[in-house]
């Protein structure tokens, strides 16, 4: 049998998927982490309104809920500084796509969860406050889906191949 070479062209629509893994890790991590934010804050001042002096310690799903922002961040312009006008690849393109696709959209699943565990947790700390290490135990695990997602984007962003020009 005879092994077949593949050979990648110098494509000039490869930064197209390149810039769309940009794209696509900040919008979906931006998303989540507002999400997160917002619907935490929500828990957050229902909470304060019976327990003003318990704000400040429940703050802690707000803050998880930034750091997804900062991961689709921090994707993003390693795949920006990346993609570049000569020799990049369809390869490359598509590997760049993919590690948006993986920060973004772990970021804004971690974001839902964030949002969604913040809220009622917060809320039982309120009238509990013997929750609040389950309560952060929950949001570290859900803080941590999107921490899995920023590894892989980080390992598939440096995933390169020469190519050809065409």
């Amino acid at each position: 049998m005879i092994p077949v070479l593949l050979a990648f062209t110098c494509s000039k629509t490869a930064s197209f998927f390149g810039f769309a893994g940009v794209a696509a890790a900040m919008v979906f991590a931006n998303i989540g982490a507002a999400y997160g934010t917002a619907k935490s804050g929500v828990g957050i001042a229902s909470m304060g309104t019976l327990k003003p002096e318990l704000v400040m310690k429940n703050i802690i799903p707000v803050v998880m809920a930034g750091v997804l922002g900062i991961y689709g961040l921090i994707v993003s312009v390693i795949i920006t500084q990346n993609v570049s006008k000569s020799e990049y690849s369809a390869y490359d393109g598509y590997a760049h796509l993919t590690a948006g696709l993986c920060c973004g959209l772990s970021g804004l699943a971690a974001g839902l969860a964030i949002g969604i565990v913040g809220d009622a947790g917060v809320r039982a700390v309120g009238q509990n406050e013997n929750l609040f290490v389950g309560l952060i135990l929950i949001l570290i695990f859900a803080e941590a889906l999107g921490l899995y997602g920023l590894i892989v984007a980080l390992i598939l962003s440096q995933a390169s191949e020469s190519c050809e020009k065409a």
